[in-house]
């Protein structure tokens, strides 16, 4: 048998930032992958501390920003790459409200910091009423960030490419298959549903699309466009433009109306013509009150669970990985607004 600190189950954001705080804390560990696709890996990776329909911003936005630029610093130490682009968001007015409403917002002390007041007019897209710079705003190189920290996990022999069995768990022994361990963590997304332990957990899939399309008429590399959805190159050919909500259509088939709904958003601020070469989805774990949920079983005290990133996969899953590795290792309470506890004081 051979003896680790924690298994995690899942390799999405939540899996991977945990990992990282395993990794810089010398603690052993494996990772149970199937390396098949998930919500996180086909996700935007867009990094952004304001809700760009009212323009507000949320719960911790700015410990969080800085808490991800630190991480990204550290991983880089152990991979050797840098997985922050630096290309900040730039929001396209609908109307002249919505430029009045952004240089109201902008002084608000908790959004000062965030919204740019200088409006700018881009190239190549359609801005009649020019668009606001979200200050701080980047991106995750989504692919670079899991290839390069699989690659890593796969080298030091922390990455098994298997899919999990529940009933090979012995709960009581804290044993898995040919494992001992002392914690062990489920960060399964949508997967949750069939764990035997934490499947009660209120998580709710939302389904988004994006479609990876070739431009004729190129945009600037160095920023990230959002009218209804976002746009930015992905590499020297094509771009991503997504994604949508949807908690309605939840089968596992690509649903034209949001291929459509798509089409439709780019056409409204891109006036060239373009050619969708990719359509990808996935389903996003989400929790009614849009906070994650993490904490411990109520019965088997090294059983974990961290879920419910929803749409903010990157901030959330960094910062928060955190406050789950002190609860678990240091003992410090998980606040409340993110408890698993919260939960089952309502019943």
């Amino acid at each position: 048998m051979k003896n680790v600190d924690y298994i995690i189950v899942g390799d999405g954001y939540a899996g991977l930032f945990f990992a990282h705080q395993l990794i810089r804390n010398n603690r052993s560990f494996v990772m149970f992958s199937e390396r098949q696709k998930s919500a996180s890996q086909v996700s935007a990776g867009i990094i952004n501390p304001v809700v760009l329909k009212k323009f507000t911003t949320f719960w911790k936005a700015q410990e969080q920003i800085d808490f991800l630029k630190n991480t990204l610093k550290e991983i880089e130490n152990y991979t050797g790459q840098n997985y922050l682009i630096d290309a900040p968001i730039h929001r396209i007015f609908h109307d002249e409200n919505e430029q009045v409403l952004w240089l109201k917002k902008s002084d608000n002390d908790d959004l000062s910091q965030f919204l740019d007041k200088n409006f700018d007019r881009l190239k190549v897209v359609k801005n009649d009423f020019l668009s606001g710079k979200v200050n701080q705003s980047a991106r995750l190189n989504v692919n670079g960030f899991f290839t390069g920290l699989f690659d890593f996990l796969e080298k030091n022999e922390n990455l098994i490419a298997e899919k999990f069995i529940y009933s090979d768990l012995d709960a009581e022994r804290s044993t898995y298959k040919n494992f001992t361990f002392k914690n062990i963590l489920f960060c399964e997304g949508m997967g949750v549903k069939h764990n035997p332990f934490f499947s009660d957990i209120p998580v709710n899939p939302n389904k988004g699309h994006h479609i990876k399309v070739e431009l004729s008429e190129k945009i600037p590399e160095n920023i990230t466009i959002k009218k209804k959805h976002f746009l930015f190159p992905v590499n020297d050919q094509l771009y991503f433009y997504g994604g949508t909500y949807d908690r309605e259509q939840l089968h596992q088939e690509i649903d034209e109306s949001a291929v459509e709904q798509l089409k439709k958003g780019l056409m409204e601020f891109y006036p060239h013509p373009f050619e969708i070469k990719d359509i990808n989805f996935g389903f996003r774990p989400t929790v009614k009150d849009r906070r994650p949920i993490i904490g411990r079983h109520s019965d088997h005290h090294n059983f974990y669970v961290f879920n419910g990133l929803g749409a903010r996969g990157i901030l959330n899953g960094c910062y928060f990985s955190k406050s789950l590795y002190d609860f678990i290792e240091e003992g410090i309470p998980l606040h409340e607004e993110i408890s698993l506890e919260r939960f089952k004081n309502k019943n």
